[in-house]
């Protein structure tokens, strides 16, 4: 079983930076892919981006696409999402999930362990 705990959400102003990190534990972090999604208030979860197991493949949602860049570093077991340019509609709570393959992908049934989620609030 795996363990994810995400970190460094808060409340910026449009415009500001963020970065997120997120902790693993209790299994392998090299062989897995990694992802980030987001859930505003009223909506459904959404996926932002997601990583390969080596970092080599990576995509995005159309959204945050040029603002937003994820990396991992495997010899830290630790996933990151550096967050540019927010938005107010970047508001949500986000959470990190541990994929059980290797390649990126934006399909949440890949990704059966989840972190606790950290608030992103942008104010305008």
């Amino acid at each position: 079983q795996v363990q994810l705990v995400e970190s460094g959400g808060g409340l910026v102003q449009a415009g500001d930076s963020l970065r997120l990190s997120c902790a693993t534990s209790g299994r392998t972090f090299s062989g897995y892919a990694m992802g980030w999604f987001r859930q505003a208030p009223g909506k459904e979860r959404e996926f932002v981006t997601a990583i390969s197991w080596s970092g080599g493949s990576i995509m995005y949602a159309d959204s945050v696409k040029g603002r937003f860049t994820i990396s991992r570093d495997n010899r830290k077991n630790t996933m990151y999402l550096q967050m540019n340019s927010l938005k107010p509609e970047d508001t949500a709570v986000y959470y990190c999930a541990a994929a059980t393959v290797p390649f990126a992908t934006y399909n949440s049934a890949y990704f059966p362990s989840w972190g606790q989620g950290t608030q992103v609030t942008v104010s305008s």
